[in-house]
């Protein structure tokens, strides 16, 4: 059976993967690489110029790429561990929350407009309750979500492919995201668009339908 389409981050993260394995390198290390190339993107961010923009998304995805090699490299060098995928998600949520800290002083720095700060901080505040949400529902219920795509539950109906794309898919290659506005210098549109959506997604974590996907 051929791989899906999507998401795109897989297809360019199996490139890389062989080459992490023939490396001395463990799974958490390349998580922690992927951590420091996430909030030096964020930095880059804060500079509120269209090259350090550019470079930012660059690093983003390069940052995503690590991301999803680490689970890999971890599964073949039997280095699975719980320390590890809570270590996984963390990283997720610290880069997360402060690209969109770092975009609304980015764009605050660019314009002279407060609005912009608290737009991002508002991004940051959404990403936050949803990690913290996230945790606090794993550990009430015990719910374990699929780690590979295939073991994950396949929506049925529109309204779960919406959900499912908000969630997932539009999660997942995030980074192609940035990196294209980025370049067509309208990074800004992700302040507004992280302050109100990241609002919504961690209210979707309350649908059961939600919780089922998994890219």
């Amino acid at each position: 059976m051929s791989n899906p389409p999507f998401p795109l981050i897989r297809h360019v993260s199996a490139l890389a993967t062989p080459a992490l394995l023939r490396l001395p390198v463990t799974a958490n290390q390349v998580t922690t690489l992927s951590l420091a190339a996430g909030m030096y993107a964020n930095w880059l961010v804060t500079r509120g110029t269209w090259r350090a923009d550019l470079v930012a998304g660059l690093f983003m995805v390069l940052c995503y790429v690590l991301d999803n090699c680490d689970g890999e490299v971890a599964r073949r060098k039997n280095q699975c561990s719980e320390f590890g995928a809570r270590f996984d998600s963390f990283v997720d949520w610290i880069v997360h929350a402060a690209f969109f800290a770092a975009l609304g002083i980015g764009q605050a720095r660019a314009t002279g407009e407060d609005l912009w700060l608290w737009l991002g901080w508002a991004g940051a505040i959404g990403g936050t309750l949803n990690y913290v949400i996230g945790l606090w529902m794993e550990f009430r219920t015990g719910d374990q979500i699929p780690q590979a795509p295939e073991e994950g539950y396949r929506p049925t109906r529109i309204g779960e492919w919406v959900i499912f794309f908000l969630r997932e898919l539009s999660r997942a290659d995030f980074c192609f995201i940035v990196l294209a506005l980025a370049a067509a210098d309208l990074l800004w549109l992700l302040v507004p668009a992280g302050a109100i959506g990241a609002q919504v997604y961690w209210m979707t974590q309350f649908l059961d339908v939600a919780r089922r996907f998994h890219v």
